[in-house]
């Protein structure tokens, strides 16, 4: 007994070393970025020129020196946000521009989801079952094979180059419906029937039961969306030629051509809305974890 405890022990701390140097390593380029976004452009410049140089040329080219990661700045200095935040205000409006498109994306994304899930929660039957597997197959889907009938349609219909060529496509998404039908279909069905012997109808059970017991689910697909829509590069460079409509997503691999430095601060920059939705919402998350798995139909 004693030796396999000290077995158990020795696999417990290779793992948790594993675990914690898989977790430094991941972390690590955020905080090369936000570390490198408070550089000055001299230091920059001495760090990273020889691979600055060779992004310009061809691509057959190589680093001919080595590239030094800094993760201590020798001087601190905000000249890179003040270019992005007011001296430039091309950075500010990509921003905004990926603000417009994933916020009302997630809102009416995740309303279409709750009502369409309900309907495949509450009166399940073959026709149903049917439509649901299709659901399931659009969504295992990638986004490449869906972009030529989406441009077709955006086409037929005069949306290319506007913000509703991506915006709609994006609300009727299966993915939020797919996760929202699971978690509602485990729901009892007695809380239903205490709810319609008090005289409630489809609309207080859809609201006052659904709702507030799918409330953790319902913010971690919300999370979800929202993570995945903010980062979208593909929908906008097909569907949207302008690029005054472009998000922050796409004009990030242009900045990278011209100041590196700029793109450390603007990186920065387009993490925060991400990161804070998750510190914001961590709970939610873990409740709707829980909450999914702890329901018994």
């Amino acid at each position: 007994m004693a030796i396999v405890r000290r077995h158990d022990k020795r696999l417990t701390v290779i793992f948790t070393v594993f675990i914690c140097i898989s977790a430094v390593m991941f972390i690590l380029p955020t905080i090369l970025t936000i570390a490198n976004s408070f550089m000055t452009n001299s230091e920059i410049s001495a760090n990273y020129g020889a691979m600055i140089s060779n992004m310009s040329e061809d691509k057959k080219t190589f680093i001919s020196e080595n590239v030094n990661l800094k993760f201590i700045p020798d001087e601190v200095t905000l000249s890179q946000y003040k270019s992005v935040l007011i001296m430039n205000s091309d950075y500010l409006m990509k921003f905004w521009n990926s603000v417009i498109l994933t916020v009302p994306i997630t809102v009416f994304q995740i309303a279409v989801a709750v009502i369409t899930s309900y309907g495949f929660a509450r009166y399940p039957n073959k026709i149903k079952s049917l439509i649901f597997f299709i659901y399931i197959i659009l969504m295992l889907m990638p986004y490449q094979v869906t972009l030529v009938p989406n441009f077709l349609v955006a086409d037929k219909l005069g949306l290319l180059d506007t913000r509703w060529s991506i915006i709609l496509p994006a609300v009727f998404s299966p993915f939020s419906i797919f996760l929202l039908t699971k978690v509602m279909k485990r729901i009892p069905a007695a809380y239903v029937e205490a709810a319609k012997l008090d005289g409630a109808g489809e609309i207080k059970i859809l609201t006052k039961i659904y709702i507030p017991l799918c409330k953790g689910a319902i913010a971690s697909v919300a999370m979800l969306v929202f993570i995945d829509y903010w980062n979208m590069v593909e929908q906008p460079l097909v569907l949207m030629r302008d690029a005054n409509y472009h998000p922050l997503s796409v004009f990030l691999s242009q900045i990278n051509q011209g100041d590196i430095g700029l793109a450390f601060a603007v990186g920065t920059v387009y993490m925060v809305p991400t990161i804070l939705m998750f510190l914001y919402g961590e709970d939610y998350l873990i409740e709707g974890i829980t909450h999914s798995g702890g329901i018994k139909g």
